[in-house]
């Protein structure tokens, strides 16, 4: 059975107590073998989401293959899961959330070391609510040609939310994982309208939930729109194709995407064990370079290669949503309610705009609203947020990668960031609440936030003190 330009040799279904799986295996045909890897069988895991899709693309295209690795592809029950298998070495890299490793690096919930020099996509999630709290929403947003008015702000839910409040019952929402870009995206947008997400105070309480007007708890993607349509909870943020698929069964409406909310965030990104890293150095500089092939191939030409990305995606082995449902979002368009689909070109992007180098300043900001919301429960000097960056994200592989590809006429110089680069990207107002974010002064960018800690602020005991 051919897959691009290599024999697939084994697909076979593995199952462990953590998640029913499913595994592909390829190996490197003869001749292909890039000297100096330390090793070329490679274990990779991800979960079931459209923004794998760097990994799905060098494993079909034969991109590990031209590297002379022999990969396995694994699908993981959760984001937990992918974090444990990482730092106990079953799996040697993963596709991750973008803050995941920075929460191990400050040892909040799992300590270890991961690094990334790669980030996987910015972009392609949304925030989407039942139709029953929709249906309360909806007469308070501004409506233009007959249609709502997007980004749909959380100013418009806190009328809800009240109601709820009012009535003794709570409001229930999902996100992925704490330490996740869900999470953190989730709890920007209900901050920026008014509404409190909950503090953390670790180690005691990890509930995230103290102070809260919005009870936020972890779903897996997957199960997002059963778990919405059962009335557990009545909104969730996730990444596609788990919202989309909530307008295809009629349960729910998608009510703002992350690129509106703020645009161009890095949102997955591929991590591996440090330790790996270290013995293998030249096995994950080829990996990468096998993965910014499949980014730049995702991106090519104004996007002509989804339609055939989508049919990788839509195997059950990959992530296993309908082809319409995948291609809704994937094709550069997005549908909130059913036929309210717009064009928004760049819901996913994966080589576009530098995308996936992994900038420091995507990790500092990330960090910052780790601080925020109590995960990390202490003031720290703008110093300790770039180190922390420095100690996770890793462009100087990235880019060493990028020119073995130049050097082989695989990619052009301007497709890169220049060798001056230094990993902070400007100054950005690019958010819905229209706060800059300086990567350079991330104490001072705390300060800007009615909701939210800042300075010596503190969370003990369940309430806000100065430290």
């Amino acid at each position: 059975m051919k897959h691009g330009n290599f024999t697939l040799i084994q697909l076979v279904s593995t199952f462990s107590k953590a998640a029913a799986a499913t595994a592909l295996l390829f190996s490197a045909s003869a001749g292909a073998v890039t000297e100096n890897l330390e090793t070329e069988s490679v274990k990779l895991g991800f979960i079931k989401l459209t923004d794998m899709a760097p990994l799905a693309v060098a494993f079909e295209k034969g991109f590990f293959e031209d590297e002379g690795l022999s990969v396995q592809v694994e699908a993981q029950a959760n984001w937990k899961v992918v974090l444990d298998r990482v730092l106990s070495g079953e799996l040697d890299g993963a596709h991750m959330l973008a803050p995941l490793p920075l929460g191990a690096a400050i040892g909040y919930g799992t300590k270890g070391e991961i690094i990334s020099a790669f980030t996987l996509t910015l972009n392609g999630d949304a925030i989407t609510v039942s139709n029953d709290v929709w249906k309360e929403m909806k007469p308070k947003v501004p409506v233009k040609d007959g249609k709502p008015v997007h980004p749909v702000k959380a100013d418009t839910l806190k009328p809800v939310l009240e109601k709820y409040k009012s009535a003794g019952k709570p409001f229930n929402m999902a996100m992925t994982f704490p330490v996740g870009t869900h999470n953190i995206k989730l709890r920007y947008w209900l901050a920026a309208g008014g509404i409190n997400p909950g503090y953390y105070s670790p180690p005691q309480d990890t509930s995230g939930q103290i102070n809260a007007d919005a009870l936020l708890s972890v779903t897996p993607p997957p199960q997002m729109p059963a778990t919405m349509d059962s009335g557990t909870i009545v909104g969730y943020c996730v990444g596609e194709p788990w919202n989309q698929q909530a307008v295809f069964k009629g349960i729910g409406v998608p009510v703002i995407s992350d690129y509106e909310l703020m645009k161009n965030s890095a949102e997955k990104i591929f991590g591996v064990n440090k330790a790996w890293a270290d013995k293998h150095p030249n096995t994950h500089k080829a990996l990468i370079k096998a993965l910014i092939r499949a980014s730049m191939w995702l991106d090519a030409e104004n996007n002509k290669n989804r339609n055939e990305g989508v049919e990788m995606l839509s195997q059950s082995h990959y992530v296993g949503a309908d082809y319409a449902v995948i291609a809704n979002s994937m094709n550069g368009t997005f549908e909130y309610e059913k036929g309210d689909k717009r064009a928004l070109p760049d819901f996913n992007v994966f080589f576009r705009y530098n995308a996936s180098y992994p900038y420091y300043s995507d990790a500092i900001w990330y960090l910052t609203q780790m601080r925020r919301w109590g995960q990390i429960n202490e003031e720290k000097p703008d110093s300790w947020y770039m180190e922390t960056a420095k100690k996770v994200y890793r462009p100087d592989i990235y880019m060493a990668a990028a020119k073995e590809l130049i050097a082989e006429g695989k990619a052009k110089a301007d497709d890169f960031p220049s060798d001056k680069e230094t990993g902070i990207k400007p100054p950005s107002a690019d958010f819905i609440d229209g706060v800059a974010f300086d990567a350079t002064k991330p104490n001072d960018y705390l300060t800007k936030f009615p909701i939210g800690l800042k300075g010596k602020q503190k969370v003990v005991g369940g309430k806000i003190v100065e430290n």
